[in-house]
């Protein structure tokens, strides 16, 4: 199984996550012909999709569903609020590329099993997928307000996670955003913030090679060296020295991750 992040951020969003057999993205939150040139960065082709897997309606998360599965012919997975929401952003769907997912359901690709489980984010119904496959186990997660022990539970000891870091609290409180955006953000169905990321992941990782993709930041509201500052110093307090077993990386809104083998 291997896997890139297309792009994270405030601007759009996007996974990409294949073995032998089958590929998905997790959601498709920029243009349609910024997707084609990320796949292109990653020597891959969008008509090669097995699916998109949505997580909620969000427009950083859905922005290129639509134009991509008629393009293409792609199946799209979503639960079933979550397509009530969705349904009039994404324009026209054929009803055969149309599949539900419930919450906390596994399908099996071939290999693949695929679960999906909630989160606590201001969308209908939001939640985001571990994949699994030869024994290793990918966790992608990249807007939730906390990490409930639900979750843990659910995420704990993956081989490689992308993670939501979004913003920086003191960057955050002293920016220009209004004080009603600011209390969405911090509030437990905004976005984790750096600090909070690194104690969730300190409480769910395994003492193996771990591999953690900091994503979802805030283009206004943080910065890479700032995150990867932040979760390092925090991890270290938890008694978790990055480097040794688990390695951090950034991610890009505009620039595909390298695809890496879980």
């Amino acid at each position: 199984m291997k896997f890139s992040v297309l792009a994270s951020g405030s601007t759009g969003n996007s996974i990409y996550v294949e073995n032998e057999d089958h590929a998905f993205i997790v959601d498709a939150g920029l243009t349609g012909k910024k997707m084609e040139a990320l796949f292109a960065q990653i020597d891959r082709e969008v008509k090669q999709l097995s699916g998109i897997l949505v997580t909620h309606e969000h427009s950083d998360h859905i922005k290129g569903v639509g134009v991509l599965a008629r393009k293409y012919n792609i199946p799209i997975f979503a639960n079933a609020k979550t397509w009530q929401a969705m349904d009039s952003l994404i324009g026209n769907v054929p009803l055969e590329q149309r599949f539900e997912w419930q919450m906390d359901e596994v399908k099996n690709f071939g290999t693949m099993d695929i679960q999906s489980f909630g989160v606590s984010h201001d969308a209908a119904d939001p939640m985001f997928y571990t994949f699994h496959e030869d024994g290793r186990k990918l966790v992608v997660m990249t807007d939730t307000g906390y990490v409930s022990d639900r979750m843990k539970g659910m995420i704990s000891a993956a081989d490689a996670y992308v993670f939501e870091s979004n913003h920086d609290v003191s960057m955050l409180q002293m920016g220009p955003y209004p004080w009603k955006i600011k209390r969405r953000i911090l509030s437990d169905v905004g976005h984790v913030s750096n600090e909070d990321a690194a104690v969730a992941m300190s409480e769910v990782i395994a003492e193996k090679e771990t591999q953690i993709y900091l994503a979802h930041l805030s283009k206004d509201n943080n910065m890479k060296d700032l995150a990867r500052m932040s979760v390092s110093q925090t991890l270290q307090s938890c008694g978790i020295m990055p480097g040794e077993f688990l390695h951090l990386h950034d991610t890009d809104a505009e620039k595909s991750t390298p695809l890496v083998l879980v």
